[in-house]
């Protein structure tokens, strides 16, 4: 196909006259989440690609984590109340019961509390007035103990809740407690970008390679993950008839060393709202090292490996501080996995001995299985101790437009073990091309509008 046959008329996203693309020149970036593409081999060595001049890169040792452990203690017996009657208590049967003798005559005033002599904690006995000053004096310590175990509780929820505040402020455009969605009580389908990126000290910085929309009903908690390919060839920047990846507009909105992050998930967003037909106004960008120190410092994922796969990958993602490159191998069954292991696992491209996990729907697919990994710890009581230092990986990691708390309710309802995958890719409504000397995607039959008709058919209603 040449390149000025690529475009369509009737597309929003296309020049109003034919010219040639014009080649995208940005380098691989991290990935934490979304679909991969591979790039062409004879583009040099950047991440993600061969040594130039190679056509496999060399193997190494490679490394894989080890399954959990758990453990469940035992409940407590439960031990009788010092100085309760008992049924057991009983006398030899040989013993005779001594008969009571009757009590003398009262003599001088009597007192409500006074009765016949009776030893304390006989069956039928009166309290004495000494023994209702140790009940009471009893309960008063018990007391006591539940308001200064209160007075702590609330001391120290206290201060986490003023960082819970404090870290809502540094992730959002929005305040912490502000809501645009009625906290999630709508009917209406709520959808959230989320933008996966290397960050800075990587080639490609700011370049979004993992494109995901997740998209709920927040009164059924239906959920449709719909990931974008970054190789989907569109205008860069909108309406100026130049093209490129998909993966290039934040970067290009975001303007250098991402100076403008706002500028460039709006405008990523709008890019996706066009394509795929969904109203799409909420964004959230992950940085992939950010994201890699979160997953850590909540002690690692347990995560199911559905298919075992080796892969060769690079040793840095910055070939002048190392080129060389290692095997990662991942076997199927559970693993325990580290936030390198998580991401090598997720990003794994070069796969040498199972086709089917080298296709881009295999990528997009693995780091929906992290992605569910993490939120279940996070929702687990045991990790709760840990959130504290979490947060300041999670500072470092995300950004987004929607309020911590509209972002919390959005996790609460959403639905990840019942979820809808829908990968956009050539296996469906896309189609492999190139441009330039880069490989690049295009709807089937320069047809946009089937990309929104698949995306309705597909989503989980």
């Amino acid at each position: 196909m040449n390149d000025d046959q690529y475009y369509h008329q009737d597309d929003p996203t296309e020049p109003t006259v034919r010219r040639p693309p014009t080649p995208q020149q940005g380098q691989q970036g991290k990935l934490v989440i979304g679909s991969f593409k591979d790039a062409p081999k004879s583009a040099g060595r950047k991440p993600y690609y061969y040594p130039h001049g190679s056509n496999q890169p060399p193997a190494q040792q490679g490394r894989s984590g080890q399954p959990g452990t758990f453990q469940q203690g035992q409940p407590a017996q439960q031990q009788p109340r010092p100085g309760a009657y008992s049924p057991q208590q009983q006398l030899p049967r040989n013993q005779q019961i001594p008969p009571v003798a009757p009590a003398p005559a009262p003599v001088g005033p009597q007192y409500p509390y006074h009765q016949p002599d009776q030893a304390p904690g006989t069956p039928g006995a009166t309290p004495t007035k000494k023994g209702r000053r140790s009940r009471r004096r009893g309960c008063t310590i018990g007391c006591l103990s539940v308001l200064v175990i209160l007075v702590i509780l609330l001391i120290i929820g206290g201060v986490l809740g003023q960082r819970v505040l404090a870290f809502g402020s540094a992730i959002s455009t929005q305040s912490p407690l502000s809501t645009q969605t009625g906290y999630m009580n709508t009917s209406d389908r709520v959808n959230i970008l989320v933008l996966g990126y290397g960050g800075a000290g990587h080639d490609g910085a700011y370049l979004t390679d993992s494109m995901m929309v997740m998209s709920l009903l927040p009164s059924s908690h239906h959920t449709t993950l719909v990931s974008v390919p970054r190789d989907l060839w569109v205008q860069v920047p909108e309406g100026s008839g130049n093209y490129g990846k998909i993966n290039s507009v934040y970067e290009n909105a975001a303007k250098y060393n991402n100076a403008d992050p706002v500028a460039g998930g709006d405008a990523a967003a709008q890019k996706v709202s066009l394509i795929t037909g969904l109203d799409v106004k909420y964004w959230l960008t992950i940085n992939f090292q950010g994201f890699k120190e979160f997953i850590d410092s909540i002690g690692g994922v347990d995560v199911y490996v559905p298919d075992s796969f080796s892969a060769h990958y690079p040793a840095n993602d910055d070939p002048s501080i190392n080129p060389n490159w290692i095997t990662v191998t991942f076997t199927k069954g559970m693993m325990h996995m580290n936030g390198a292991t998580a991401i090598e696992y997720a990003r794994a491209r070069y796969v040498f001995n199972n086709p089917a996990e080298s296709t881009d729907f295999a990528r997009s697919a693995r780091q929906q299985i992290i992605i569910k990994a993490a939120l279940s710890k996070v929702k687990s009581m045991s990790t709760w101790p840990s959130m504290y230092s979490a947060l300041s990986a999670l500072e470092k990691t995300v950004y987004t437009n929607l309020s911590l708390a509209d972002l919390a309710q959005f996790a609460l309802k959403m639905d990840l073990n019942d979820a809808h995958h829908v990968g956009l890719s050539n296996q469906n409504v896309l189609m492999d091309s190139s441009s330039g000397g880069q490989y690049i995607l295009l709807p089937q039959n320069n047809n946009w509008q089937l990309i929104k008709d698949y995306v309705k058919q597909q989503l989980y209603n």
